[in-house]
């Protein structure tokens, strides 16, 4: 019975160790073909009290833009974080920006 613990913990640390490996960006396109697709673009724009998620779709067809659909929705703020930035003279100091959220796309 102790050799299966052991056996299925080395397992358990081994899926653990290949599941945090770098992912590979094997998918990035750097061109679009314009014959016929569809490009989207994700951004947010931060405001006051809230950020604007913005979302832009070209529609690409027979090498040209066949239409462009822009939709923007409102969406809460994250709050501010803490980052190092360096100024024009090379002097690193702290200061407070917004923070960003992380986009995950699902394509169907």
């Amino acid at each position: 019975m102790r050799k299966i613990q052991i056996a299925l913990l080395l397992l358990s640390l081994m899926s653990v160790t290949a599941c945090n490996e770098g992912e590979s960006k094997e998918d990035e396109v750097e061109n679009v073909d314009k014959k016929s697709a569809i490009e989207t673009e994700l951004s947010v724009q931060h405001i006051d009290t809230a950020d604007v998620l913005v979302t832009k779709h070209k529609i690409w067809k027979n090498n040209k833009l066949f239409k462009q659909i822009i939709k923007r929705d409102t969406i809460p703020n994250l709050g501010d974080t803490l980052q190092i930035v360096e100024d024009e003279s090379g002097n690193e100091h702290n200061t407070k920006v917004k923070k960003d959220y992380e986009f995950y796309i699902t394509v169907q």
